[in-house]
């Protein structure tokens, strides 16, 4: 918890009621459980905290049936959005590069689901996707990261903390029954429902480690599936695992790179992510991690990737440096015949230290 974090009592609380009729069902299920019940049930609801009228983004946490989603109504309605049964998810937003940029933002980064009818995605995904059209500014969203299991949520409040603060967006209130994604989120406040407490002030994130291990070539069937570009991978390939607390998690091969004028030379060949686990910026520092380990031994690291978050890190990062086929519209793959797609722009970078 941050050291500058404030907590505030909040004893603002409101009674309201609510009537059913009565009937068979009510009258067996009162009599069954002694329950005396005339139709009519009272409950406290908290009324709205004193918070800051600009903030980037609140939470609301608290139990089931302590009055978050009561409470989140007091600053605004969410919106519920409809899928098409035949539409790709990628296919649902405002233009192409709202899509692109909006599905990378939550951590939805395996590229094939982007082509999926919402029907089809695993639980995490529908999500991720759920997230994606849902995020702008005044956005209210309940019941958050309930439906999916702990590292997706971590992984996907780490994204909107990010999302939230490239973009300037204001006033995002999320509400939720976990406590363990309060780090990951780095909310600007806090209201816990539990006991009217509010808190002001930034949490820390926590750390972030990985190890990472040499593996065998079989490994990458599980991880293939998962490549934006090709499920194929040279036998040749060195290959790389990444474990977060015991959790198998990523893959990274890497290739020799024979050459007239760089003797001892490897690249990167595949690096992925699974899914659950993508949106915590694990990518990168596994990246790192695999190049350290060549260079190390002795060998000359290289990375050539067009994506833009992995290339904008290395470009700030200390230990990569751009090469002298940084920013030409070449093949990602590094092979030009048997490259199929357009050629786009890369970001192409030696590790250095």
């Amino acid at each position: 918890m941050n050291s500058n974090l404030s907590i505030f009592s909040h004893e603002n609380k409101s009674k309201a009621t609510v009537k059913v009729q009565l009937d068979e069902f009510t009258d067996m299920a009162s009599d069954y459980f002694d329950y005396e019940f005339d139709g009519v049930s009272t409950f406290e609801m908290w009324g709205k905290p004193d918070i800051p009228d600009e903030f980037s983004l609140g939470l609301i946490v608290g139990p089931s049936g302590s009055g978050k989603s009561t409470l989140l109504k007091d600053f605004g309605e969410e919106e519920i959005f409809e899928w098409v049964h035949d539409k790709a998810i990628v296919s649902h937003f405002e233009t192409p590069e709202k899509a692109i940029k909006k599905l990378s933002a939550v951590g939805l980064n395996t590229v094939p689901s982007w082509f999926r009818p919402y029907r089809v995605l695993s639980t995490g995904e529908k999500f991720r996707a759920d997230l994606a059209r849902k995020l702008h500014s005044n956005a209210v969203i309940d019941e958050f990261t309930s439906v999916v299991d702990r590292n997706v949520a971590k992984a996907a409040s780490r994204s909107v903390r990010r999302y939230v603060s490239k973009e300037g967006l204001d006033n995002v209130v999320i509400a939720s029954c976990h406590r363990d994604i309060i780090e990951w989120l780095e909310p600007d406040w806090v209201f816990d429902t539990s006991n009217g407490s509010y808190y002001k002030g930034r949490y820390l994130r926590p750390r972030i480690t990985i190890e990472i291990y040499a593996g065998k070539h079989s490994m990458w069937r599980m991880f293939a599936p998962h490549h934006y570009l090709t499920a194929n991978l040279n036998k040749a390939a060195r290959c790389f695992l990444a474990y977060w607390e015991n959790n198998l998690i990523g893959f990274i091969g890497s290739l020799p790179q024979p050459s007239g004028t760089i003797q001892n030379a490897w690249r990167e060949s595949r690096t992925v992510i699974l899914p659950d686990y993508q949106g915590l910026g694990i990518g990168p520092r596994f990246s790192d991690g695999v190049a350290k380990i060549h260079f190390d031994e002795g060998k000359r690291y290289y990375s050539r990737t067009p994506h833009e978050r992995l290339g904008a890190y290395r470009d700030y990062s200390d230990h990569w440096k751009k090469t002298s086929s940084y920013g030409k519209v070449v093949s990602p793959m590094g092979n030009m015949k048997n490259w199929k797609h357009d050629l786009r722009v890369c970001y192409s970078h030696e590790y250095i230290k």
